[in-house]
């Protein structure tokens, strides 16, 4: 068995034991004169036929095989490892002394395998040697195998040949299933310590030594502990470890300089590019596991400035879209490379909701089955209300960019079903943030904005501001006026909605001439209308509440001069009739105009937008 500071001693007396100098020129013994020459990479040593043809066969073939008698010199042309192995080589040949390590046990694998020096020449020849050190030192450690493992990157397809990359990923891929099971009989063990020490022995300590590794070997290195049922926990902590230690850096000058993202990409970004594309790939496909959003935005982001391909983004897109609910804003915020283009990239937020909608689609078809109780699970119905809030609050982020067209803010709009928003406070502020940015807008495109906000979906506050807001169409203020008067005639009569709801209701029974089909599109319209309709009365009975608080003050503190909330709308209300005649058009111009300046602040505004 050879020992981990394996040493090859010598058996040659001192007078005679070859001594390698800095000069490969130079003789090898001080007193027996050398009769062949050896190149290797340009580098000539003056050696002696026969302590090598003793041990190695291919030179022994070569002396065999030479048309002169009495050769002289002999060239190794792609010797493995270079001058500097087969320095170790001949060492080994005459018995000199010198170390196996981890660092040159693969180049000397390889040159024993290209000198053909086996058992057949010589009983424990190199061959043997560096196996035993393999098999004894370096595949029973993980560190060790890690470390052979790097060392095979430089090497020619002759590594590959004799399997040495090969068993150096199934040692590792092994002993990382025995660090496992001894980090479970650990956690058994922590059960009464406190949590910090319990999360001490989650921890697999070789996840940093993998990020020496080339990302060829790193992902046979992960494939492989899959296979053998490493925890994906501990398969992400190395995925994530390996990034951040090999994609530092990236992006600076794209951002800095978006002109740099339509060049040319150097050799750099090119192996950046494969490595996120292989990082990728190697996500565990488990849904239970949990893969920190912060990192796949990252990876996203990375995979958008390195021109990664097209189906690792939309795995990227995919995987996040599974979770856009829990996600936060500064994630979606996204720069665009587009020189001219908006400021943020809005078709990558644009595509994830689309996979998010989807995936809403495909839950509620898995829980509307004609053998369920008509009712589909309410976790999709609030992970909905959550994005749709997520998007409303992403709507008013971008809303200032001047550059954003109003294709791309609309298309955000609109993608979201109605039953996404339980009020329509955050659309409003977002549509009003733009329409003040982007002043240059027509009657007609603001029109096209506006279309979206139901105005009897928007709160007390917001209808107040929105009802002396000169930004909007006039079509709208009306709409928000007429609103606001039912809702109060409803306050007064004590009435919360239940005559519509009621009358949803009735209008969504399935009709027995209807197909079994139709049937069930119509529960799921109507149970999702209902579900909308309940959140909404919930918001609503909120600011009933308040309404009345307000109005019982008011008329207390203005019973004395008659001026009531109902008398102050009213005389809003009739002002409406001025709108419909001839001179209605002036003042909707005058409005037009006010809007382009936006110096005028004399009405007062309670809802902020800016």
């Amino acid at each position: 068995m050879v020992s981990e500071n394996s040493s090859l001693s010598s058996k040659r007396s001192p007078a005679t034991t070859p001594k390698f100098c800095n000069s490969f020129t130079t003789r090898i013994f001080a007193d027996v004169a050398g009769d062949i020459t050896i190149v290797v990479d340009g580098e000539s040593f003056l050696l002696h036929k026969f302590p090598l043809v003793t041990l190695s066969g291919k030179i022994r073939k070569m002396v065999a095989d030479a048309k002169v008698s009495t050769v002289s010199s002999l060239e190794l042309l792609n010797f493995p490892g270079g001058h500097q192995t087969f320095e170790l080589a001949m060492k080994f040949c005459y018995g000199m002394n010198f170390e196996i390590t981890t660092f040159n046990v693969t180049r000397l694998r390889c040159a024993a395998e290209y000198l053909e020096m086996t058992e057949e020449y010589k009983d424990q020849n190199l061959i043997s040697r560096t196996e035993s050190y393999l098999k004894d030192i370096v595949f029973q450690d993980l560190q060790k195998s890690v470390e052979v493992l790097s060392t095979c990157e430089m090497l020619p397809p002759l590594v590959e040949q004799i399997e040495i990359p090969r068993r150096c990923v199934e040692s590792i891929a092994m002993n990382a299933c025995k660090e496992q099971l001894a980090s479970g009989l650990s956690r058994l063990e922590c059960d009464g310590e406190s949590r910090e020490l319990k999360e001490d022995c989650v921890i697999a300590w070789w996840v940093e030594d993998l990020s020496v590794l080339c990302i060829d070997f790193f992902q046979r290195v992960i494939c492989a502990m899959g296979r053998m049922g490493v925890r994906s926990e501990s398969i992400m902590a190395s995925l994530m470890h390996y990034a951040q230690s090999s994609l530092k850096g990236i992006g600076k000058s794209q951002f800095l300089n978006p002109s740099r993202a339509n060049s040319s990409p150097t050799t750099m970004e090119l192996d950046q590019r494969t490595i996120v594309e292989t990082l990728v790939s190697l996500m565990p496909a488990d849904k239970n596991s949990s893969i920190p959003l912060t990192f796949m935005f990252g990876m996203l982001k990375m995979a958008i400035i390195l021109g990664a391909a097209i189906p690792c983004r939309l795995e990227l897109e995919r995987r996040i879209s599974l979770r856009l609910e829990t996600v936060s804003l500064d994630d979606l915020l996204i720069p665009s490379l587009q020189s001219g283009d908006s400021l943020f990239d809005v078709d990558t937020v644009h595509r994830l909701l689309e996979n998010f909608l989807q995936r809403i689609e495909e839950e509620e078809a898995d829980d509307y089955g004609y053998d369920s109780d008509g009712f589909g699970s309410t976790s999709s119905h609030g992970s909905l209300l959550k994005v749709g809030q997520l998007i409303d609050a992403y709507l008013a982020e971008i809303a200032t960019d001047p550059y954003l067209s109003m294709q791309k803010f609309v298309g955000l709009i609109e993608i979201l079903p109605e039953y996404a928003r339980v009020i329509d406070d955050g659309l409003y502020r977002a549509v009003d943030i733009y329409l003040k940015a982007h002043p240059a807008l027509t009657e007609q495109e603001c029109k096209k904005i506006c279309k979206f906000i139901d105005c009897q979906k928007l709160s007390q506050e917001a209808c107040n501001h929105a009802a002396q807001n000169d930004r909007l169409p006039l079509q709208m203020v009306v709409q928000v006026l007429y609103c606001e008067q039912l809702r109060l005639k409803n306050a007064v009569s004590g009435s919360s909605g239940d005559g519509l709801l009621s009358q949803r209701i009735s209008s969504g029974i399935p009709s027995a001439a209807m197909s079994p089909r139709d049937n069930y599109a119509s529960l799921r319209r109507e149970n999702r209308e209902l579900k909308l309709e309940i959140s909404r009365m919930r918001v609503r009975l909120s600011e009933l509440e308040k309404e009345q608080m307000f109005m019982k003050q008011g008329m207390i503190d203005k019973a004395g001069n008659g001026r009531t909330f109902l008398t102050s709308l009213s005389k809003g209300i009739g002002r409406i009739g001025i709108f419909s005649s001839q001179g209605g058009r002036k003042c909707q111009k005058s409005s037009r105009k006010s809007r382009a300046s936006e110096g005028k602040t004399g009405r007062s505004r309670k809802y902020s937008v800016s």
